[in-house]
């Protein structure tokens, strides 16, 4: 089997191991406190401009809010999963790395401005895309193509960054991700196909986060340099 696959069979297996629980409890316990939050707000401020005393109007109305709040909270995952990924992506990494390497020197959290910029970064990229895909899914043929590719690189890069910098300074890891741009991006679409289903989605931080481990400690062996040319595709 590809080690890629592996990986991902391997992360996968880790979301729902013992050791992961308890992140998987705050993770997703964050994620549906934020986006219950969210809609509530959302709500209220659409209540807020429209005003009907009474009547099928204002039933027609109010279902309709709903409707336009629940695709919000739809579009709003990937976003908020990516701003939440910070909170336990440290967590996550930890035991994914003792599990594959238990001898090696264990990763350390970045410094938070490090990680909080990154998070805001890709946070805002996220979102972009997701809104970006509304209008690219009614593009026929390739619009669906184009929004998966294109949050496929925004999750790849987001997770693979956050994973070197347990290991490397942030400009460090950021080169490393441009010159493995092609593994990156094939791990991220295996991110975006997971986040694309629902409920399941809610564990995108913690899958993400042992995928991109793994992918880093691969390509971080002494036989890999970063001096040699990428075999996965072109930087990106």
């Amino acid at each position: 089997m590809h080690p890629m696959w592996q990986d991902a069979l391997d992360s996968v297996n880790d979301v729902f191991s013992r050791p992961f629980r308890g992140a998987m409890f705050k993770s997703v316990g964050l994620t549906l406190a934020t986006l219950a939050l969210g809609g509530v707000a959302l709500t209220k401020l659409a209540l807020l401009y429209i005003v009907f005393a009474s009547g099928w109007l204002a039933w027609l109305v109010s279902i309709v809010v709903g409707l336009g709040v629940t695709a919000a909270a739809v579009v709003l995952v990937a976003p908020v999963a990516s701003l939440i990924a910070s909170f336990f992506f440290d967590e996550v990494a930890a035991l994914v790395e003792r599990e594959i390497d238990p001898l090696s020197t264990p990763g350390r959290a970045p410094p938070l401005a490090d990680s909080t910029i990154s998070s805001l970064k890709f946070g805002a990229l996220a979102l972009g895309v997701s809104l970006g895909g509304l209008v690219l899914l009614f593009v026929p043929g390739v619009g669906f193509a184009l929004w998966f590719a294109a949050n496929a690189w925004v999750l790849g890069a987001q997770y693979f960054e956050l994973a070197a910098m347990r290991f490397r300074p942030a400009a460090e890891a950021y080169a490393m991700r441009r010159h493995y741009g092609g593994a990156v991006f094939l791990s991220g679409l295996i991110v975006a196909a997971f986040v694309s289903v629902p409920v399941l989605n809610l564990a995108t931080p913690l899958f993400a986060a042992a995928l991109m481990a793994r992918l880093h400690k691969r390509l971080s062996r002494p036989t890999v340099s970063l001096n040699a040319r990428p075999s996965s595709g072109a930087a990106g």
